[in-house]
C-alpha cells in the first residue's frame, strides 16, 4: 500500500491536461454490450475503474484490447454469465452492467454493487424502469436477477432525477420493441455521451438533455467509434485547486459549458475565470470571499465538487455555508480537515466553514473518491508535510495526479507504506 505526501506552498502555475470522463466511461463500456460488432472508445482515463469494467466484460467473453487511452471491445462472443460476486462488487457503475445485459440477452445477474460509500443510493428507480419495460426483477442472496422474454417499450417516470436510472433505463431500451419514454430524466452531459455512443451504434434517441427522453426500439446495433467527452469532475478539482494553490492556470481539453454552476461561485469568490472553446483559464487573487454552495442535479452545483470546494472554503473570508442535497452523508472529510486545522462544524444537514485559517499538515484518510481530492487540496495550501492514505479511492477517478500537480509546480509523491503505517489504516 502506498501513501501520498504533499508538501504545502508551492505556487501552482501552468497548463493541465483533463483526461476522459470516469462519469462517462463507466457507463460507455458496457454500453459496448449491446452491439454485434467491435465497438471503439479513444480518450478514456487510465484509472482503476476503467480497468476493472474492461476486465468484467473480458469475464463474459468480450475480446477487450487496450491502447493507450482507446480500448477495442469485440463482443461477439459475449454470453450473460452472471457476476454475483467479485470485482463487479468493487465499483457501483457495475450497475450498468444490468441495462446493457437486459437489453442485449434479456437476462442478468449481477452483484449488489459498491464502490464509495455516501449513504443510502438505492436502486429503486433502475428497477422501476426494468419492470416496466417487462423484466422479472428479484434479489437472490445478495445479487439482482433480471429476467425478460421480452421488452417492450413503456412509459417510464422516475420519481427522483437519477442519472444511474436514466442511463440504465437507455441502456435495457434501446433494443426493446416499441417506443419508451423517460420522464424527469437527468440532463448530465454524461448522459448525453452514452447516447451519442448509442446513436452512432444504431439507436433512435431523442431529447437527451431534457427531462423527457424518447427511444424507439431497434432489433440490432452495429460497433462504431466514439471519443470521450472531457471530465468535468476533475476539470472542476483542478480549477479549484488554482483557486486554493495557484497564480495562473489553464486547463486544457475543457468544455466550460459544463461547468458554469462552478464558475460562477469561484468568480463570485473574486477568482479571475476566463473560457474560451476547450480550455479554461484561473488566475488566484487574495483575498477570497467566502460564498454558500447548495448541490444540486445538473446543471446545478455538482455533488462531487462539494467535497474539493469545502477545502477552498477554509482560504476565504468569513463564512461559508455547504450544503449537498444529494448525498447528505457525504461529510467523511470534515473531521480530516479538522486535523489540519481547518475551522469547520456540521450543522443539521449543512457544513459551516469559517476562514481564512492557515491549515497545517497532517496524517489524514481518504474516505472516498472526492474526499480524497478535497485532502490533496488542502494539503496544498497547508504548512509542511501532509500524509494521505486510501490512495486507492483516488486512483478510482484521478489519472496522473501526482503528475498532472508536479507539472504545475507542486511537489507531491506516493511513498510505500510501513508494516505498522498499513495496521493502523486497516484499524483505523
Amino acid at each position: 500500500m502506498q501513501k501520498m505526501i504533499v508538501e504545502g506552498g508551492h505556487v501552482l502555475n501552468g497548463k493541465v491536461r483533463i483526461s476522459g470522463a470516469k462519469n462517462s466511461a463507466v457507463a460507455l463500456l458496457p454500453a459496448a454490450i449491446l452491439a454485434d460488432s467491435e465497438v471503439t472508445i479513444e480518450g478514456l482515463p487510465q484509472i482503476s475503474d476503467v480497468y476493472t469494467l474492461g476486465d468484467l466484460l473480458e469475464e463474459i467473453g468480450g475480446n477487450v484490447r487496450w491502447n493507450g487511452q482507446t480500448v477495442h471491445i469485440d463482443p461477439e462472443n459475449m454470453i450473460s454469465m452472471p457476476l454475483p460476486n467479485g470485482k463487479v462488487k468493487k465499483l457501483r457503475a457495475s450497475y450498468y452492467f444490468m441495462g446493457a445485459m437486459l437489453g442485449k440477452f434479456g437476462k442478468a445477474v449481477i452483484g449488489l454493487p459498491g464502490g464509495c460509500f455516501l449513504g443510502p443510493r438505492p436502486i429503486d428507480q433502475h428497477i422501476k424502469g426494468f419492470e416496466a419495460l417487462g423484466a422479472e426483477v428479484t434479489n437472490e442472496q445478495g445479487a439482482i436477477y433480471l429476467r425478460a422474454n421480452e421488452l417492450t417499450g413503456a412509459r417510464i417516470y422516475l420519481d427522483v432525477v437519477s442519472v444511474g436510472a436514466t442511463i440504465n433505463i437507455m441502456l435495457a431500451a434501446v433494443r426493446a420493441k416499441g417506443k419508451t419514454i423517460i420522464e424527469n430524466a437527468a440532463k448530465e452531459p454524461e448522459i448525453i455521451d452514452v447516447a451519442t455512443l448509442l446513436t452512432n451504434m444504431g439507436a433512435k434517441i431523442k431529447g437527451v438533455g431534457t427531462d423527457v427522453i424518447r427511444i424507439e426500439g431497434v432489433s440490432s446495433l452495429h460497433g462504431c467509434r466514439h471519443t470521450i467527452i472531457p471530465d468535468r469532475i476533475e476539470a472542476g478539482t483542478y480549477a479549484i485547486a488554482a483557486a486554493a494553490a495557484g497564480n495562473e492556470v489553464i486547463l486544457d481539453n475543457v468544455i466550460p459549458q459544463h461547468l458554469e454552476s462552478l464558475l460562477a461561485k469561484l468568480r463570485e469568490m473574486g477568482v479571475t475565470v476566463e473560457d474560451s472553446d476547450d480550455q479554461l483559464y484561473i488566475a488566484s487573487r487574495d483575498p477570497l470571499k467566502s460564498v454558500d454552495i447548495k448541490t444540486l442535479v445538473y446543471p446545478g452545483f455538482p455533488t462531487d465538487l462539494q467535497q474539493p470546494f469545502t477545502s477552498l472554503l477554509t482560504k476565504a473570508r468569513n463564512t461559508g455555508v455547504v450544503t449537498d442535497t444529494i448525498y447528505s452523508a457525504r461529510l467523511k472529510h470534515i473531521d480530516e480537515l479538522r486535523r489540519m486545522n481547518a475551522d469547520i462544524k456540521v450543522e443539521g444537514g449543512s457544513v459551516i466553514v469559517t476562514g481564512p485559517v492557515q491549515l497545517e499538515g497532517a496524517r489524514v484518510k481518504a474516505s472516498d473518491l472526492r474526499a480524497g481530492a478535497s485532502l490533496v487540496i488542502a494539503g496544498l495550501m497547508a504548512n509542511g508535510l501532509t500524509e494521505i492514505t486510501g490512495l486507492e479511492h483516488i486512483d478510482r477517478g484521478y489519472e496522473n495526479m501526482t503528475e498532472k500537480l508536479n507539472n504545475l509546480g507542486a511537489n507531491v509523491w506516493r511513498e510505500d507504506m510501513s508494516e505498522e503505517e498499513i495496521i493502523q489504516f486497516q484499524n483505523s
